[in-house]
């Protein structure tokens, strides 16, 4: 398969609102390639490298001079090998070997070829086939069940090879996808809950009921002696969490999976900022989150679902059941829980959780399984104000005390189709000095543009925001926009996939 028919196929993505025809060119590509070339394809059509990052950034590249092909000529077999050897590449003399291999690729594509690879290698291949919308072409192409393909590619963690099976063994081989103990599957997620008594109501009181703790997510596999630390973005960072591997490896069990979140505790026992938690996971993630303390703090787990226990997997069984397991295996060390708690007993568990310093509650179905990857109406999250993660899509250059600063923020929802984020207002508000300084620093990083006083960023960054509701406006192309938002901080947990969708910020709107 030509490099440009790829490109064909993502150029008639971009140009369409329509998800019917995005599936349908997305499944059309994916029926011409060959079983050598599923992965590579299903990876850069969503966006992927199937390299991961290769640390070839914007000024990389454009540093390349190099003059396009005329005629189309690379192959997806080519490229892959090229990206391969950009990935592999380091020591004395690595960054001129990067350059004659960057503009060898480049010198040997056409104009659009170029353009799809520069996206594609600096993270900017917005085109809206966002893994959801792939794994449905994917299932379009294969001829199975749609549902059969979403549960394998959460089990796999890996949408490209989840592709492969369903192309060359169709529904037999994704039959065959079982949770694997050191493989991390993609997290169950909450959505917002408008009231505590509503999502009680809403489960007829079969619930569950935990503290939202302000914390990192992890997922934690044991198999023997052997354990894995994983986070919310499935990223490894064993390596970096000792104290987590210790507890985890003298659990009374020979084999587990468990879901939960890890803190940072202050010396009387409450939460430290969710900043100073991240910083313990610097060592491990290059992308720096704002400036944290530097201390050497101490990490502690609270475990709220089990999805392995000693050969027996539990994603489809009730939380009940998951709930038993993890009271056997890891009782000490996870969320204390009110079992279908009444209306009176919630709400002061809810006042509990924000004087210990929590963040609010999760209200659980007790009947639900576990739907990895989704965020549904079997999780909701209560807490007193509104918050939403929102996708930072450019700053202002301040003024006044913020002058010399990128300050005022320009906010996205994300598109549940997988277009371009959408609007839904600017603010400047709760930037500390810290905050504004990392912004100037960091941002440049993310630059895809600028005007004489604004910097439009690449849709990399989750910002989580407190706002007192939402307003009709026709300012922004949602047709929303925020009322009194202020920064409550960074999420460098989450990518932009996680960020809220315009539907979120609807919801919000008064009834009327």
């Amino acid at each position: 398969m030509l490099l440009s028919q790829v490109v064909e196929a993502s150029q008639v993505v971009r140009a369409t609102s329509s998800r019917k025809l995005k599936v349908a060119a997305v499944a059309q590509l994916l029926a011409e390639a060959a079983p050598d070339e599923l992965a590579q394809v299903v990876a850069w059509i969503s966006g992927e490298l199937t390299q991961g990052r290769i640390g070839t950034g914007w000024r990389t590249l454009a540093a390349v001079e190099a003059e396009p092909a005329a005629e189309p000529e690379l192959t997806v077999v080519t490229v892959e090998g090229t990206l391969g050897k950009l990935a592999s590449t380091a020591g004395a003399g690595s960054a001129a070997r990067r350059r004659e291999l960057l503009a060898g690729l480049l010198r040997a594509a056409t104009a659009p070829e170029r353009d799809f690879l520069v996206r594609l290698l600096t993270g900017e291949l917005r085109q809206g086939a966002l893994t959801a919308l792939v794994a449905e072409a994917v299932a379009r192409a294969a001829e199975v069940p749609v549902e059969q393909v979403r549960r394998a590619y959460m089990l796999s963690g890996q949408l490209p090879v989840t592709a492969v099976a369903a192309m060359i063994g169709g529904a037999a081989v994704l039959a065959g996808f079982r949770l694997e103990v050191g493989r991390p599957i993609q997290p169950m997620l909450a959505s917002p809950g408008a009231t505590l008594d509503d999502a009680l109501a809403e489960f007829e009181g079969e619930a569950s009921v935990e503290y939202k703790l302000d914390g990192a997510r992890i997922q934690v596999h044991r198999k023997g002696s052997q354990v894995w630390v994983f986070t919310r973005t499935l990223r490894d960072i064993t390596a970096g969490v000792p104290e987590l591997v210790r507890l985890v490896g003298e659990l009374p069990c020979e084999s587990v999976v468990l879901d939960g979140e890890t803190l940072a505790l202050t010396d009387s026992g409450r939460p430290r900022p969710f900043q100073e938690t991240m910083s313990r996971f610097a060592t491990v993630d290059p992308d720096s989150a704002p400036p944290t303390s530097s201390r050497d703090l101490l990490l502690h787990p609270y475990f709220f679902d089990c999805l392995h226990l000693d050969g027996v997997d539990l994603l489809d069984a009730p939380l009940s059941e998951r709930r038993t397991a993890l009271t056997k295996v890891a009782a000490e060390h996870s969320i204390p829980a009110l079992i279908t708690p009444d209306s009176e007993a919630a709400a002061e568990y809810f006042d509990t959780a924000l004087a210990l310093g929590h963040e609010g509650i999760v209200i659980k179905s007790l009947s639900a399984p576990y739907a990895a990857g989704r965020r549904g109406r079997a999780w909701q999250k209560v807490k007193p104000t509104h918050t939403l993660d929102l996708i930072v899509l450019g700053a202002e250059w301040g003024y006044g005390r913020r002058t010399g600063y990128l300050s005022n923020l320009h906010l996205g929802a994300r598109d549940p189709e997988g277009g371009e984020p959408i609007m839904v207002g600017k603010t400047f508000k709760g930037l500390t000095d810290a905050l504004l300084a990392w912004q100037t620093e960091e941002f440049p990083r993310h630059e895809r543009a600028r005007d004489g006083h604004v910097v439009y960023l690449r849709p990399e960054l989750v910002v989580e925001i407190a706002l007192d509701g939402v307003q009709v406006s026709p300012r922004y192309p949602g047709g929303a926009a925020l009322r009194f938002a202020r920064v409550v901080r960074y999420r460098p947990d989450k990518q932009a996939a996680d960020a809220d969708t315009i539907d979120a910020v609807l919801a919000l709107l008064p009834p009327g």
